[in-house]
């Protein structure tokens, strides 16, 4: 079963995951980086080398302010904007509660636990949940990365690869459309990459504007089985505009399922909520999926994430 043999990830095989796709210990007991330990500075000059026209391209929605997104099941908390205009200028005010399923964040290595509290869970590494506080998180925080995270990033285009506006919701993204898509473009999966995978949120949402979104989620996206293809190929970080699927041919034990593998047992990123549209035409454009790319959080200290701008460069 899995990835090799092509099938949907089942329930015991989920659930099998946490320890066969662990890497507590892998880069030592204090290690605050996780899979970020996947890029060295061999692999920044190398993605470097992949700048040829040097087009730019953002990789972020606008914050979900109530007139960007007004609707209270997607974005139950816009983000705050307010403006200041005085004689001889003006200033502007931005609140922004980031985690959900609208503004594109990062999420840091504290995020999740391995299980509730009360259950016994962990953070990433076995450590101790109560290292994160009402009043930051004194390890596994954001401000860890603010040197910024630089590596070739690859888009994986779903939708293209499937002929589709965007993914179904009885198709979630599998692991192995992730290696059939590589292979369709010439693209062999290289440690410390940064998967993007497309589900075609835009698309989406134009041809469902009356979806009341739920949490657990109930939208199409990937599957679970796209935690064995980060993993074996030594992938750096994953990055989606879809997140999980709503699962309903199997019972996962699990809120977001995904999350809840890679980030606590892993120790990998996510960026959520991405734009890939203006990437993937570019992309489609120069006939090349694989890109400069830059990440660079806000130093939060103690924080859980942070809202970023990422970067492609070709």
């Amino acid at each position: 079963m899995g990835l090799k043999e092509r099938t949907p990830t089942t329930v015991q095989e989920y659930l099998d995951y946490k320890t066969k796709f662990s890497n507590w210990g892998r880069w030592g007991d204090d290690d605050q980086f996780g899979t970020l330990n996947h890029i060295n500075p061999s692999l920044v000059k190398e993605a470097a080398g992949l700048i040829k026209t040097g087009e730019t391209v953002s990789c972020a929605n606008p914050l979900a302010t109530q007139s960007v997104i007004p609707d209270p099941h997607r974005n139950p908390k816009p983000a705050d904007h307010n403006m200041s205009v005085h004689e001889r200028g003006s200033g502007d005010y931005i609140g922004v509660s980031y985690h959900g399923f609208v503004n594109t964040h990062i999420d840091a290595l504290c995020h999740f636990f391995t299980k509730s509290v009360e259950e016994g869970g962990r953070l990433y590494n076995d450590k101790d949940p109560a290292l994160v506080t009402e009043s930051g998180a004194t390890s596994h925080s954001i401000e860890n990365w603010r040197d910024g995270i630089v590596t070739r990033g690859v888009l994986y285009d779903i939708p293209k690869f499937r002929g589709t506006d965007f993914v179904e919701f009885d198709k979630p993204v599998e692991g192995w459309e992730l290696e059939d898509w590589a292979k369709s473009q010439g693209i062999t999966p290289q440690r410390g990459d940064a998967v993007f995978i497309r589900s075609g949120y835009r698309s989406f949402w134009e041809a469902h504007p009356d979806l009341e979104m739920t949490f657990p989620p109930n939208t199409p996206g990937n599957a679970p089985s796209i935690i064995e293809f980060l993993y074996t190929t030594d992938a750096s970080l994953l990055g989606w505009d879809l997140q999980e699927a709503g699962h309903r041919e199997h019972d996962y034990p699990a809120r977001i399922a995904v999350h809840e593998v890679i980030i606590p047992h892993m120790g990998m990123p996510i960026l959520d909520n991405a734009d890939f549209d203006r990437l993937a035409n570019t992309c489609e454009e120069l006939g090349e999926y694989t890109f400069h790319l830059t990440i660079a959080p806000l130093v939060v200290e103690g924080g859980t994430g942070s809202p970023v701008n990422p970067i492609a460069t070709f």
